[in-house]
Order: C-alpha cells, then sequence, then structure tokens
C-alpha cells in the first residue's frame, strides 16, 4: 500500500516528520518499507505561459514557443512536441534545472535556433510515465510559479508492507485512523453534500439480491450528463502516487475512492442494462462473461454476478463485463459500492486467475457500514470534476444489516499477557483512542468493535490491539522461568531419523513434495474408478487446479519428481520421501493423517573406473529397503501382490509378523509413459506406524567370536514348480537344514528347454559348519537328503545337481 503524506494530511494532521512518522508505524505494526520522494531530483521546473507558436526556419517537425515564464522577458524554446495551443500553461525546465532521472537542463542551439530552455511532459517529471506530449496545466495557473510544488512534486510516499488481517488500512483512511490513535488527534473524514430524496420522473434502478449470504449490501446510484474525459491533475497526481494508473475520470473517481476509503466502486453504462435492473445472484451453469480485459469468462454456480434482465454483466468484486463498461459515449452511469463475501471472492479470483486492486480489499473484508458514504463520496467528486450531474436519491438493498460485535476484555488478563503492569483506565483509553467503543462492566470492560475492523473476534485480538499502541518496545524484558525437562526424541521422531539415515546411505536423496495434488493422478496413474485411493479430501479454496485434493499416497509427487529431473537431463535419480497421506473417514470427522515411506527410483547407478553402472529397478529397491529392515530389526517377508499403478506379476507385498507393511514394485509401462519418463522406473510406499510396531522397542546385538572349526559349502539345484514363491523354498531348506546351516542363499535361476513347462531351476549355496567340531561328510550329506526330501515331499521338486564346493 502507498500512502501520500499530502493526501494523509487531510484526514489527519501529522505532529511528527516523516522519519518519526514511519517508525511510530511500523513499530505499531505497520511496516514502512520505503520512504520515496517523487520530485526530489527536480529543481528549477516552473510555470510558463506559450505566447506565440512558429515553425522552425530550417527544421520540418520542430517547433519555436515563445513563453513567458515571468521572469521579465520572453524565453525562447525550441521543441519537437505538437499538442500545445498558444496560452496554454505548461511546465518550463530553465537553464539548469534537474529533472527526473538526473537530467540536467542547458541552453542548446538547434538548427540554429538557442533554446533557452525545456517544455516538460508528464514523465520528465517524475508523474507516471506518459511521453505523448508536453504536460497542459489548468488554464488559472498561475505564471511563474514552482511546478515541483504547485504539482504536488514534493509529496512524500510511504511503501506499507501490510500484514494480511489489516485490510482496513488499504486506505488512507484507514492508515490515518493508526496515525490518529498513535498521537492522540482526531480525524477528519470528507464530508459529502446532503442527498436529496430521488426524483421518480429522472431515471430509476431495481437492486434485487437473490444471494443475501454472498451480497449482505448493494449501494446504487446514478448520475446523468456524463462527460468521459481526462480527470483533473491533482487526481492523476494522488493516482500515480499510489500506483494506480489513471484512465479517464469516471473511472478515475472509482479507484480514488477506493484508496482513500477503501471501498471497491464500479460504474457501469447505465443505457446498456436490460431493464435499467441489477441482480446480485450466483451465477448460471455454463454461463459466460466477456470481461473488461477482453476474456471470456467461463462462470461456475458458485461464483457470484452482477446481472441485469438479460444475463451476467460483471463478476462481483472482482471485474466488470465489456458490454456495460463506461465508454466516451456513456451519458448516465449507475454506480455500484456493495460487500460482498470475501471467500466466495478470494475463490472465484483463483478459479478465475484474476486478481485485482477489487478483489484485494473484498477477500480481506470491506467496511459494510461504508458502502452509501462511499457512493457519496463518489458522487461529490463526479460533481466537482465536471464528469456529471449526480441524481438524487440512492437504492441501498441492505438485506443482512450489520450487528456490531462486543468482546468482553478483562484488564487483568491484558496485563498478565503482557507483562506490564496497565491500569484498567490505560486499557479503556488505548481501546478508545483505536475507534472501539468501551463501557464498564463490573471487573470487565465491554468493546464494541467498529464495523471497519473485521480482523477483530476474540479477547486476545484486543490485547494485541493494547499491545501494540502501548509500544512493544515498552514491554520489559525479562527471562522466562519454570520448570524444565531434559529434552529426547520420541520414538517416532527417532524411527524416522534412522529411516532417513538408512535411505541416504543407500544411496537416495530425500524429496519433499506438495501434499495438494491435481485429481487428475489419480488417472495417471491407471487407478480404476471406485478405488479406495481415489476417494481424496477435496479443498473448498484450493490454490489452484493442480492443487485440489489431498494426497492419499505419495507416489504422484516421487513420480513429478523423476520426470521433472529427467526434463533436465538428470535420467537416472533415486528419490525416498517421509510425509503424510490423508484418508477420508465417514461422518463428516477430520481425514486420518498417516505417515508413509516412499521411494521411486529410476535409470542406473553411476559408472565408475571400477565398476559398470546398475540398474536401479525392483532388485536395487529390494535390498534398500532389505536393509532397512535390518537396521530396524523388522523380519520381513515378501508376498506376491498387485497394484493397479505397478507391472503385473513384478509387485509385492511386504509383511512382518502378518501385517502389510506396504508394497513395492515396478511401475507400469502405462504410468511411466503418462508421467514422460524415459525409462523403467520402481517405487515403493511402507506405512511407517505399522513399521513403528513391527520394530522393538530395543534391538539387541550379539556378538560371537570367530569360527575355530572349517565350514563345509555345498551347491544344490531343484526342479520345482514356477508357482513356489523363492522365499518359501528359502524357508523350507533352513527348517531342514537345522542348526548346522549357517547360511543359504539362491544364486541361480534357470528355465529353459531342458526343464519341464511351468517350472523352473532354484540353485542354493548352503554353508554347513558346526561350532564345536569339523563336520564330517556324513553328516552334511544327512543334511542334505533331508533338504531333498522336504522340497519332494512339500512340493515335488526333483534333485538337478549337488556339488561340493571349497
Amino acid at each position: 500500500m502507498r500512502v501520500s503524506l499530502q493526501w494523509l494530511q487531510e484526514f489527519v494532521d501529522l505532529p511528527v516528520g516523516v522519519g518519526e512518522l514511519a517508525d511510530k508505524l511500523t513499530m505499531a505494526g505497520l511496516a514502512v518499507d520505503a520512504v520515496e520522494e517523487p520530485g526530489k531530483e527536480i529543481a528549477g521546473v516552473v510555470t510558463g505561459r506559450i505566447n506565440r507558436i512558429e515553425r522552425h526556419p530550417d527544421a520540418d517537425r520542430l517547433l519555436v514557443c515563445r513563453v513567458d515564464a515571468g521572469r521579465g522577458e520572453e524565453l525562447t524554446i525550441v521543441t519537437g512536441a505538437t499538442n500545445m495551443r498558444e496560452g496554454d500553461i505548461v511546465p518550463v525546465a530553465l537553464e539548469g534545472a534537474r529533472l527526473a532521472g538526473g537530467v540536467t537542463i542547458r541552453r542548446g542551439k538547434f538548427r540554429g535556433v538557442v533554446s533557452q530552455g525545456m517544455l516538460c511532459a508528464a514523465d520528465e517529471l517524475g508523474i507516471g510515465e506518459d511521453h505523448s506530449g508536453i504536460l497542459i496545466l489548468p488554464p488559472d495557473t498561475p505564471v511563474g510559479a514552482d511546478a515541483k510544488k504547485l504539482l504536488g512534486l514534493d509529496d512524500v510516499i510511504l511503501e506499507l508492507d501490510l500484514t494480511p488481517n489489516r485490510g482496513d488500512c488499504l486506505s488512507v483512511l484507514g492508515v490515518a485512523r493508526e496515525v490518529a490513535a498513535l498521537f492522540k488527534l482526531p480525524v477528519r473524514l470528507p464530508e459529502p453534500p446532503p442527498r436529496l430524496p430521488a426524483d421518480p420522473g429522472i431515471g430509476q434502478v431495481r437492486v434485487d439480491i437473490e444471494a443475501p449470504d454472498l451480497c449482505r449490501r448493494y449501494v446504487a446510484r446514478l448520475a446523468a450528463a456524463v462527460k468521459p474525459g481526462p480527470s483533473p491533475l491533482w487526481m492523476q497526481r494522488r493516482l500515480f502516487a499510489a500506483g494506480v494508473r489513471p484512465i479517464f475520470n469516471v473511472v478515475d473517481v472509482t479507484n480514488y475512492v477506493m484508496l482513500e476509503l477503501g471501498q471497491p466502486l464500479h460504474a457501469f453504462d447505465y443505457d446498456t442494462l436490460a431493464e435499467g435492473r441489477i441482480v446480485v445472484r450466483r451465477a448460471r451453469p455454463g454461463e459466460v462473461l466477456l470481461t473488461l480485459d477482453g476474456v471470456e469468462r467461463h462462470l461456475t454456480p458458485d461464483m457470484l454476478v452482477i446481472a441485469d434482465a438479460a444475463g451476467a454483466v460483471a463478476v462481483a468484486g472482482v471485474m466488470g463485463g465489456e458490454a456495460t463498461g463506461v465508454a466516451g459515449h456513456t451519458t448516465r452511469i449507475l454506480l455500484e459500492s456493495a460487500w460482498f463475501d470475501p471467500s466466495n471472492i478470494r475463490r472465484t479470483s483463483r478459479q478465475l486467475g484474476l486478481r485485482s486492486e477489487a478483489s484485494l480489499r473484498f477477500e480481506k473484508g470491506v467496511d459494510l457500514e461504508g458502502c452509501l458514504r462511499a457512493a457519496d463520496r463518489a458522487m461529490q467528486l463526479i460533481a466537482d470534476i465536471g464528469a456529471g450531474e449526480p441524481l438524487p436519491g440512492a437504492v441501498d438493498a441492505y438485506p443482512v444489516p450489520h450487528t456490531p460485535r462486543t468482546i468482553v476484555v478483562r484488564p487483568e488478563r491484558v496485563a498478565e499477557i503482557l507483562g506490564v503492569g496497565l491500569a484498567r483506565g490505560k486499557v479503556e483509553e488505548i481501546l478508545d483512542r483505536l475507534g472501539f467503543q468501551v463501557r464498564t462492566d463490573g471487573e470487565e470492560l465491554l468493546a464494541q468493535v467498529p464495523s471497519y475492523r473485521v480482523d477483530v473476534h476474540r479477547e486476545i485480538d484486543l490485547v494485541e490491539e493494547v499491545a501494540r499502541l502501548y509500544g512493544y518496545d515498552r514491554v520489559p524484558e525479562t527471562l522466562p522461568y519454570g520448570d524444565t525437562t531434559p529434552a529426547c526424541r520420541t520414538r517416532h521422531q527417532a524411527l524416522f531419523d534412522r529411516v532417513r539415515d538408512v535411505m541416504t546411505a543407500c544411496g537416495l536423496t530425500e524429496a519433499i513434495t506438495y501434499s495438494f495434488i491435481s485429481a487428475a493422478s489419480f488417472d495417471r496413474l491407471c487407478l480404476p474408478a471406485g478405488h479406495p485411493l481415489r476417494h481424496a479430501v477435496r479443498l473448498a479454496n484450493p490454490l489452484s487446479e493442480e492443487q485440489g485434493v489431498m494426497r492419499t499416497l505419495l507416489l504422484p509427487g516421487l513420480l513429478e519428481t523423476l520426470a521433472r529431473n529427467a526434463q533436465r537431463g538428470a535420467a537416472s535419480a533415486a528419490f525416498f520421501e517421509i510425509g503424510r497421506v490423508f484418508l477420508p473417514v465417514r461422518d463428516g470427522q477430520l481425514p486420518h493423517e498417516g505417515n508413509r515411506l516412499g521411494l521411486a527410483l529410476t535409470g542406473e547407478t553411476p559408472r565408475g573406473w571400477n565398476r559398470r553402472p546398475a540398474p536401479l529397478d525392483f532388485f536395487y529397491l529390494k535390498g534398500v529397503l532389505e536393509v532397512l529392515a535390518d537396521r530396524l530389526g523388522v523380519d520381513v517377508t515378501w508376498e506376491r501382490g498387485a497394484q493397479p499403478f505397478c507391472h503385473p506379476g513384478r509387485t509385492a507385498r511386504i509383511v512382518a509378523g502378518g501385517v502389510e507393511l506396504g508394497w513395492a514394485g515396478e511401475v507400469h509401462p502405462d504410468v511411466t509413459a503418462a508421467y514422460d519418463l524415459p525409462g523403467r522406473a520402481a517405487a515403493a510406499e511402507l506405512d511407517l506406524e505399522a513399521l513403528l510396531q513391527a520394530a522393538p522397542e530395543r534391538r539387541t546385538t550379539r556378538f560371537a567370536g570367530l569360527p575355530r572349526f572349517p565350514s563345509v559349502n555345498r551347491d544344490l539345484a531343484v526342479i520345482i514348480d514356477a508357482a513356489v514363491p523363492a522365499a518359501a523354498v528359502l524357508a523350507a531348506v533352513r527348517e531342514a537344514g537345522g542348526p548346522l546351516l549357517q547360511e543359504v542363499s539362491i544364486f541361480d535361476v534357470f528355465r529353459g528347454p531342458q526343464i519341464p513347462a511351468g517350472c523352473r531351476s532354484l540353485a542354493f549355496a548352503m554353508r554347513f559348519r558346526a561350532p564345536d567340531r569339523t563336520l564330517t561328510e556324513e553328516e552334511v550329506n544327512a543334511r542334505l537328503e533331508a533338504i531333498v526330501d522336504a522340497l519332494a515331499s512339500r512340493w515335488g521338486a526333483q534333485l538337478r545337481s549337488g556339488r561340493e564346493t571349497t
């Protein structure tokens, strides 16, 4: 918010310099980011009258002006501008003058004619960006006056960085109220002339509010004999100072009042409104409106529109329609001053991708009681600048009147929170300066909140108001005290840290993705209709269409991260994420938030001088998860599983103690194509709560001495039904091998013409050892026979080969 001090002084006297004022506002919560002096560089510019304009004798595009600058002699000035006329009053930069941008004016010769200064355009004086011609001043402007002071270029601009709750300070009046409260001064409000009763013979408008929950008040006023044209210089200058580009008088008045009082206004061409009627309603399904920026807006029934008898003419609180906008041929206008629901305006603005100064203020909440005052002020300005003739009367549709909010304030509670012994009278005096009507009720105070302070709802809000006006710098510094306990991590935190350590040690990089995802992500994951993971919590007011629902799994964000890296040349990547998923529950309760570990990898490991790259595939992923399970002391088993987004036959369930911890698998080719991944990808997701339950609270590590006796190594290959899981075969081998079988692993899987159809060959490497003796061949052979018999009896396995290895 940019505030002109000259404009501010119309509302309140400024008893201190700009530096102290900026400090005071900042300490009161209205941070002053910058102090600007637009005319700081300008000097030596006066007003002058053009007495004669002649053609340059040797240049067709130059004019020679004879100018009276109040210096007792006529100046000769050469210019290329052509918009001046004899008798015009213009700003004249004398020899030695300084202009915006550090330009210094010197006497010069143009094709033989000496120029004794320069006629100035608006941008050369730091007034906007217009360089289309010389700035023409009002005809009653005195000659020889200091143009810097006359044009208000000696003004100072405060750049305020307001917190989101202080929408009331998005106006000069709002800042003036704060200054008045800080320095115990009165506020001067502009008083429009009395409004006369409506004349039924001049023209009427009917206002119907069909959505009173979204529009609590709508004020309409009419003006006739409208003359669209440029605004007076003083109004343009103030709009420029506030960062608003002047357009023409009627529109400039609406912007001026918005900046002055904080109430957005909109002007309709009254003659374009069907039946002269205003209807405030929700948009109809499929309704389309061409807005003032020339874009067709497709509206939805949750958006509020202003309509006439034929259809929508404006998006309420955001932007008007092109068909009813004020233009050069407009002769009558209808001025709108209304209150719209902040959350609805915020949602509409985001859905349409359309932000405006008006929507910014409506989103934060405007003064419900200020609508009529703003309309009257605008009509006063329209009359003052000759832009039109206000018609008597006003239509004030007010279906939901303002009910003042009263808050109980306990002075002792204020003192307790602030740590300052504030007297009861001091608390009452501060609140009174801020515009709260305070009365006594026993030991308590009852504070009535003014209608413009829509951010104040509770006692703690008033405590903050007292604190900031009393002065945070006056609150004494005290050391905190109280009983302390040694800090330690919870079991959840310790588990998460251990998981992170294992993941990074295995070469994965931690990613943090958004909890909000697009509903289209479920289609990209090939989830069938009705799948439980599609039942996501939808956001009532999403940041964008791409973040409309809360995630039910981590996979979409991780796959998007892989794809984004691949698009930037990093085709090989491995990520993990520890985050929450949000699973809806019935009966309108809050969703269940579960902590999950997600992994996603693609490509291959880096190439080294002594190693070849290895694929980052399902088996690499399985190895990472097995390392994690080992570090946590969890005994997991891998079972055949299925997920819609994983490759059939390449997906596993991860189980511990009969409880499913999660899944792992190779991402389905259709999913990798939907995410534009260049190659295969593997992914997994574990429920960290289930993993925590499966992990022992204390893991015991046992140490043993080095073996004293040699081992016997044997390989064994069997032909077995291909449907039998390898994990089950390994478990049977360990059971039949007994305590002498120290280690067993699969080192070969073979299918081919030598193997019967539907079967496969599994080859095992086994190590036998006894802790107290050297094993004999008979003992080892007995264990091998027991293993072969167990596999044969359970699954009909046949011995393919067996040999001793060293």
